[in-house]
């Protein structure tokens, strides 16, 4: 393996399809990785016995670890797992006394009853002692494994942070863009998840020829939201959001598309769907700054008050009329 001209320590943390697909990508681009997850973990378990999952094998090259001190020492520690385990990692993190790391968060999802973007639960434990930045965008595992790259996006509110792991994570199988609005790549990020189970709802529901339609007025919602919350709404139409759903609202990897197909059949999915958390927090967002967001509120309706389904659609198909633009 070649050596990295940018090589940083890294730290993951998270042992779930992503984040060990993370830690294997920045292993195979030339840094010093070690991947944690806890040791009552069973995927942990299974990585340390076979150092593979169902999609990747591991180099020997890549440290496996459960014990979440190894991150004292790394330059960079990535996080990637459930948005709303978030607040309560960065509470042990603080705890360990972590200071002058760069710290990447590489999940999507917003902090239900606060409606805390996941930058914002970082900062507020961990920040002014270390800097924040994202890494959000389309892409699926399985598709990265066999090659075939993709274009995602870097965030963060310092500037300088932003160059540096651009520079750090750069190969290639992803070509990464500077993010210019953190508020609505975050939002879209998350949000984008919802209107993926919204599509699989409507697959599940034998209509997919409105999937068009669920695009563009899914990106117009989100993109008054991003406005209202201070961002910028052109946000939405870039890769953190529309350039995110072909990987979640048509790829047979999209796990909130299967949740939503799933869901309207009346059958059992085990796998974690984050779109199912934010569209709660989306809802409480939705009250909190005054926006309507018909197609999240639908879903929300459907999967937490039990709303019939049909009778959903019938209601935001006879919305009144109104110009599209």
């Amino acid at each position: 393996m070649a050596i990295h001209p940018n090589q940083k320590e890294i730290f993951v943390i998270g042992c779930g399809r992503w984040g060990t697909f993370i830690a294997w990508y920045l292993d195979k681009i030339g840094h010093t990785v070690s991947l944690y997850g806890r040791e009552s973990s069973a995927r942990m378990q299974a990585l340390m016995k076979e150092r593979k999952n169902e999609q990747l094998v591991l180099s020997d090259s890549l440290e496996l670890t459960t014990d979440l001190r190894g991150c004292l020492t790394a330059d960079i520690v990535v996080i990637s797992i459930g948005a709303q385990q978030l607040a309560g990692l960065a509470e042990q993190l603080s705890s360990l006394d972590l200071r002058d790391k760069t710290i990447v968060l590489c999940m999507k999802g917003i902090e239900i009853g606060s409606g805390r973007r996941l930058s914002q639960i970082c900062a507020e434990a961990l920040a002014p002692a270390n800097k924040i930045a994202v890494w959000l965008g389309p892409g699926h595992v399985q598709e990265f494994y066999r090659g075939v790259p993709n274009c995602m996006v870097i965030d963060s509110e310092d500037e300088q942070v932003k160059e540096q792991l651009v520079q750090a994570f750069s190969g290639d199988l992803i070509r990464f863009y500077y993010g210019t609005d953190l508020i609505g790549n975050e939002i879209g990020g998350a949000a984008k998840n919802v209107i993926g189970i919204a599509a699989g709802m409507l697959e599940g529901a034998g209509l997919c020829s409105l999937k068009g339609a669920l695009m563009a007025r899914g990106t117009r919602e989100i993109a008054r939201l991003i406005q209202a919350m201070g961002g910028q709404e052109n946000t939405a139409y870039g890769l953190c959001h529309l350039g995110d759903y072909e990987a979640t609202l048509f790829s047979p990897h999209s796990q909130n598309l299967a949740f939503g197909r799933a869901f309207i059949r009346g059958e059992q999915y085990e796998k974690l769907a984050e779109g199912y958390y934010t569209a709660k927090a989306l809802k409480e967002l939705s009250e909190k700054y005054q926006v309507e967001l018909p197609i999240c509120e639908a879903v929300y309706r459907i999967l937490y008050e039990n709303v019939n389904p049909d009778e959903m659609l019938q209601q935001l198909f006879h919305r009144s009329l109104k110009n599209e633009f």
